[in-house]
């Protein structure tokens, strides 16, 4: 399938694709995640960790909903590799979190990775890679407090910074930049690409672009809420491809 015949969704579009998987479908928010946070862990290994994650040092921001969960995941399974990780979350208690999310950072718990907060950051070290699951599609308007924080100290890293379905800070529907945004070295956008990632200013902060396969079926993107034609050949070679 040409990239550009791939369809591009707005954040509406996408909160469709999420309620149709899960109460048309019988494919849950967990399932899903678990597919996003695999592809940008192997992501991770592939472009920024040499295909070698074992002692590499990498910092995971998390924020409370679905993009943190997926970066919670990542996080999981880097650990599992090898990799030295840290996570950060902005959720000042777990009440905060939504429920898929608590449940990938309880697991953390229960393996032992470090949990830190916001607060924290100031003494972190340098690391080798910043994954950023901090905000996602539902953004709305200018990132503010523990959000703020890690989105203004991911920028004055040193290290690449690897944001799952877009850098934290950016609309998806109309590509608008708030201050503060990450500026990702690469981003990995699920199921479909996001118009908002395709404007001019949204290039500048995005990088490399990939798509990653979550699971969703062709067959649920022509449904008539979205009535969507995506090729079954997509992801045909594999469950992540290049886009940008």
């Amino acid at each position: 399938m040409k990239k550009s015949r791939i369809p591009r969704l707005t954040a509406a579009q996408m909160a469709e694709v999420d309620r149709l998987m899960t109460e048309e479908y019988g494919v849950q928010l967990l399932q899903m995640m678990e597919n996003a946070g695999r592809s940008l862990a192997l992501l991770a290994v592939r472009r920024f960790l040499d295909k070698k994650p074992k002692q590499k040092t990498v910092v995971v921001l998390a924020g409370p909903g679905g993009n943190g969960g997926g970066a919670l995941v990542c996080a999981r399974r880097l650990h599992g590799w090898g990799a030295k990780v840290t996570v950060f979350i902005t959720a000042d208690n777990d009440a905060a979190m939504s429920p898929a999310a608590l449940h990938q950072l309880q697991t953390l718990r229960r393996i032992g990775i470090k949990i830190k907060t916001a607060d924290d950051l100031k003494k972190t070290k340098p690391a080798k890679l910043v994954i950023d699951g901090v905000l996602g599609y539902s953004i709305k308007g200018t990132p503010r407090g523990n959000a703020r924080t890690m989105i203004e100290w991911a920028s004055k890293q040193i290290a690449p910074v690897l944001s799952l379905d877009t850098p934290s800070g950016l609309d998806l529907t109309n590509g608008k930049v708030h201050n503060p945004a990450v500026r990702a070295d690469a981003t990995l956008t699920l199921a479909l690409p996001k118009r908002g990632l395709f404007y001019k200013k949204a290039r500048e902060v995005r990088g490399e672009l990939y798509l990653a396969d979550i699971g969703v079926p062709p067959e649920l993107y022509a449904e008539p809420s979205l009535g969507l034609k995506v090729s079954k050949n997509l992801f045909g070679k594999g469950d992540m491809v290049r886009i940008d």
